[in-house]
């Protein structure tokens, strides 16, 4: 048994914090968290967090994709997708590239979504801000010339 285990990929394994289970520190793998008890401290996971009905995080989240039901007091961050179930309360800042959120969900916070290096790689960018200059000149004089009749 141990052979196997050990030949077992770190990303297909499940870390399982049960009901009535508080873990205070930080959580780390590269497979996928289940909570269903309660965490005070961060979670990394390289594939997924999944928070449950009753689960409690109070810290921040990070992972590639995010089931929640419960609730997370803390930065939330899902790099591919996010789904918030009708159960949960967010109380923090959201950020993820897509989300859905089903009714009766709570979400207290800020939300960002959309791909952070697209983003960032257009408002650094001169040649986007000379356009958005020059546009914005272009309208002014249409708006002055009928005022000035």
């Amino acid at each position: 048994m141990a052979r196997e285990m050990s030949g077992t990929p770190p990303e297909s394994v499940i870390s399982i914090i049960g009901p009535g289970m508080t873990v205070v520190g930080d959580c780390q793998t590269e497979g996928t968290v289940r909570v269903e008890g309660v965490v005070e401290g961060s979670i990394s996971a390289g594939k997924a967090v999944v928070i449950g009905k009753q689960g409690k995080v109070i810290g921040d989240v990070r992972t590639q994709d995010a089931v929640i039901s419960g609730h997370v007091k803390g930065t939330l961050i899902a790099e591919s997708r996010l789904e918030l179930q009708a159960t949960c309360q967010i109380d923090g800042e959201v950020h993820t590239r897509r989300m859905q959120l089903e009714e009766g969900a709570v979400l207290n916070g800020t939300v960002q979504m959309g791909d952070k290096r697209k983003a960032a790689g257009a408002s650094s960018g001169t040649p986007a801000a000379g356009k958005a200059e020059t546009s914005g000149e272009g309208k002014r004089p249409p708006a002055t010339a009928p005022a000035g009749r």
